[in-house]
This record gives C-alpha cells, sequence and structure tokens, in this order.
C-alpha cells in the first residue's frame, strides 16, 4: 500500500513538472527569400491550430551611404498561406547602422513613409490584408533615439498596430537601451552568443546564459511573444581561423567518408568538396550546432515558470528541414 502510494505521489510530481503553467498559443515566423510553403509546413501550422504568421518581407541597410532595400520576399501570394485564416503580420529587417546615418526627425519621418509603402506593395501584391507590422533591429543606446522615432512615425504612417523584436540584452539593460514606443514585443530566446567567438557553448541556445539574461524578465513593462528556434546551423573554419555559417546544417548531412567526427558535434573535413554549396578544404573543421526536442523543452519549461502569465510561442522558423526533427507533441 505504501508502495503504491509512493509510486502515485512521484508520478503526480513527475506531470506536474511538466505540465505548463500557463496558456502557450503556437504561431510561425517565415525567414526564407522565396516564399514556398510546402504540405509539412502546412500540416504543422495546421495541427498546432497556428493563427499567426510573421514574414518577412525585405531587409533595410546602407549600402555606398544610401539607404535601400534588400532580399525583397519572391513568390509571396495569398494561395501559398498555411490556411485560408492565417494572419499574416508583415516583417522587415533593419539593420542597427541604418540609423546611424538618421539623426533629423525629417528623416526618419521619410524613412517610415518608405518603409511603409514598400510593405504596403508586397502585402497589397499578395492580396493579404494586414493591421500589424513587426520591426526586427537590434538597436543600442547609441542608436535609440533615431529607432524609437522611427517607430513613432512607422504607426503614424501605416495605421497599424506596430511590434518589434527584442534581443535579450535589451531586456536585461533596458535603462540603457529603452523600452520601445510599440503595442507589444517579440522576445528572441536564442542567439544567447555569437558563433563567430569559437565558444564550446551551443551560440544558438545556451540555457545558462538564457537564465543569466532573464532574471528580471517579468519587470519589463511590455508585454511580448517568446520566440524560440528550432533551427540549426554548422559553423565552418578555416586554416586561418576565419568562419563562416552554413544555414540548416545537421549531423545527418556529415556521415560521410568526407567528414570524421571529432567531438560530439564537431567534425573534420577530410577531403576537399562541398558543404550545401560552400567549398571547403581538407582540415577545415565543422562544428554542428542545433536545437533538439530535449533543449527545447527545457528552454519552454523554465521559461513557463519564469514568465507569470500566458504567452504564445513562436517558432523561428516553419521550414520542413527544421520541423521534421520534432513532432507535433513538442512544438505545443
Amino acid at each position: 500500500m505504501k508502495r503504491s502510494l509512493l509510486i502515485i505521489t512521484m508520478l503526480s510530481f513527475v506531470l506536474m513538472a511538466c505540465t505548463p503553467k500557463h496558456r502557450h498559443d503556437v504561431d510561425f515566423y517565415y525567414w526564407k527569400s522565396k516564399c514556398a510553403i510546402g504540405e509539412t509546413e502546412r500540416e504543422y501550422f495546421n495541427q498546432l491550430e497556428s493563427r499567426r504568421l510573421f514574414i518577412r518581407l525585405f531587409d533595410v541597410a546602407i549600402e555606398n551611404g544610401v539607404t535601400v532595400p534588400v532580399g525583397p520576399i519572391q513568390g509571396f501570394e495569398k494561395n501559398v498561406l498555411p490556411s485560408d485564416s492565417t494572419e499574416v503580420i508583415p516583417v522587415v529587417f533593419i539593420t542597427n547602422e541604418t540609423f546611424y546615418a538618421y539623426t533629423d526627425s525629417e528623416a526618419l519621418v521619410q524613412l517610415a513613409s518608405n518603409v511603409c509603402n514598400g510593405i504596403a506593395h508586397y502585402m497589397g501584391k499578395a492580396d493579404v490584408i494586414y493591421d500589424e507590422i513587426q520591426i526586427d533591429c537590434d538597436w543600442t543606446e547609441r542608436t535609440r533615439s533615431a529607432y524609437f522615432r522611427f517607430l513613432e512615425a512607422l504607426a503614424e504612417k501605416s495605421h497599424c498596430d506596430i511590434s518589434c523584436t527584442l534581443r535579450l540584452h535589451q531586456i536585461r539593460d533596458r535603462e540603457k537601451t529603452g523600452v520601445p514606443p510599440v503595442s507589444r514585443g517579440s522576445l528572441m530566446c536564442y542567439a544567447t552568443s555569437s558563433p563567430m567567438e569559437g565558444d564550446t557553448r551551443n551560440s544558438i541556445l545556451d540555457m545558462e546564459l538564457l537564465k543569466a539574461y532573464t532574471v528580471n524578465i517579468n519587470d519589463y513593462p511590455l508585454d511580448f511573444d517568446v520566440i524560440l528556434p528550432i533551427y540549426s546551423w554548422g559553423i565552418v573554419t578555416n586554416h586561418l581561423g576565419q568562419v563562416k555559417l552554413v544555414n540548416g546544417l545537421t549531423d545527418a548531412d556529415l556521415q560521410t567518408l568526407m567528414f570524421e567526427k571529432q567531438d560530439n558535434n564537431l567534425y573534420l573535413v577530410k577531403e576537399d568538396g562541398f558543404v550545401q554549396g560552400l567549398y571547403v578544404n581538407s582540415g577545415f573543421t565543422i562544428k554542428v550546432e542545433a536545437i533538439t526536442p530535449e533543449l527545447l523543452a527545457e528552454a519552454k519549461q523554465y521559461l513557463d515558470r519564469q514568465i507569470d502569465r500566458d504567452f504564445p510561442w513562436v517558432y523561428f522558423h516553419l521550414s520542413q528541414g527544421f520541423l521534421n526533427r520534432f513532432n507535433i507533441e513538442d512544438l505545443k
């Protein structure tokens, strides 16, 4: 009898640990230059009862001293969306360096007008109605004033709700970087360190760094979604220590005689050849970093406990190659 009671008690604790404290809708980003949403993407989106799809339309950067749109999306049409009820939030990425060049309020208003017109162009071509715009920018203390004025001007020009991405350092260091004048944020719980630093940690998501950045997360005065990564990449290092990223690379891609496994996620290139279009020489090394179902579950359990309210999970991003590593239950 006592043994049975003990087992029941232990099972109760396990179930409590695995059961979320809060309600979490599930949505996705779509971050490709060509819009091609296939059956796998539709299946996951619809089975998870997702509603919102954040689609990157184009980037804005400074080239030769001029602000220009970069990498506009191709093939974006209404009929490629995962469902007829999909709510599209257009996203524009703007480099932080862009705001170094803008100190004049009128110029910032013009930039906002240009971005607003660009969004309207692509959303109009796709015949998709929208009432929210999201801006993705890793602003700093130095660009804070210009960026915030731009966000205000964008709201005035677009007559839309404006949201923006938030980096972890912008949550932790909000006294320096400020709180943006937007309706809500999307907190990027990834890119916890730079893949270029040669660190032994997983630069996509390291739990210790995530915890360090989010100690006072409930003090942040802006509602936010939580963006979680499901992607992978390979960090290729040549003989001179120079580094390049190969997006989407996995351990499965390196299971040939061309590569020799050195460690859990480190490979030595044994012969010259191509890795997903990148030419590599013998002697190069490739570190594979990925989000596993186990790491994702650990991050979700921590954030569910740490944040004291309901909030959506938004996965980065909706792509068959990344989704195939997870089942539906992993992403709920």
